[in-house]
């Protein structure tokens, strides 16, 4: 029997904040400057959704440990003044949360240090201040299930009465793994088709979602 839903887990980049463009831009532009060159559809199907850790090692792996420090750091300078002058949050998930009525909470591959740039800089901060959560508090970021379950275990509430609200693959296979439902927003940079498979809606725009948590 299906569990009736009791937290919403919410993704940050590419859900709440409309990251995911900036970065993939900030990706492909250091890739070409530090000797990896990349598409930017390489970059969705290397990067987005996973942690800042899994991003590392794969440069260090192809460019080595040295080049792969200076690459995340410039990242994280170059994606700061990004956010400063072009983030806002994604189309339809201000009315999209104002409209829904469950208990909900983030749980992102970001750190706390960028989720509190980002979510203050477009206003969202408030919304989940003190239900929070990052991959740098669990062993393995996605597409392991360690952080929902995480997040699920702090928020005190049973992983089958969870949905997660993703925009990424690896967010996807992770809500599987860890027992959840989840509901793949295809608006923003992955292509549905990566985000289709058991227990998973894919939708396209946010307004729609309080409907779709609701049953309709």
């Amino acid at each position: 029997m299906i569990k009736p839903i009791e937290l919403v887990i919410f993704d940050c980049d590419g859900v709440l904040v409309d990251s995911e463009r900036i970065a993939v831009r900030v990706q492909v532009a250091l890739g070409a400057e530090l000797g990896w060159p990349l598409t930017e559809d390489e970059v969705i199907d290397r990067f987005i959704g996973r942690s800042g850790v899994s991003i590392r090692e794969q440069v260090a792996a192809r460019l080595g440990e040295e080049t792969s420090v200076l690459w995340w750091d410039r990242f994280e300078q170059l994606h700061r003044e990004a956010v400063d002058t072009a983030l806002s949050p994604v189309e339809g998930l201000p009315e999209a949360l104002d409209a829904i009525t469950l208990p909900m909470c983030v749980a992102s591959s970001g750190s706390h240090e960028k989720m509190r740039h980002t979510l203050g800089r477009t206003g969202l901060h408030d919304r989940f201040a003190g239900r929070i959560h990052s991959a740098s508090e669990v062993s393995r970021g996605k597409p392991a299930p360690d952080l929902f379950l995480y997040a699920a275990q702090r928020m005190g509430v049973d992983p089958a009465a969870c949905v997660v609200v993703e925009d990424s693959r690896p967010g996807v296979l992770a809500a599987r793994a860890a027992g959840m439902r989840s509901f793949g927003y295809a608006g923003g940079l992955t292509a549905p088709e990566q985000l289709e498979g058991p227990d998973t809606i894919v939708f396209d725009d946010m307004r729609d979602l309080p409907g779709l948590l609701a049953g309709r």
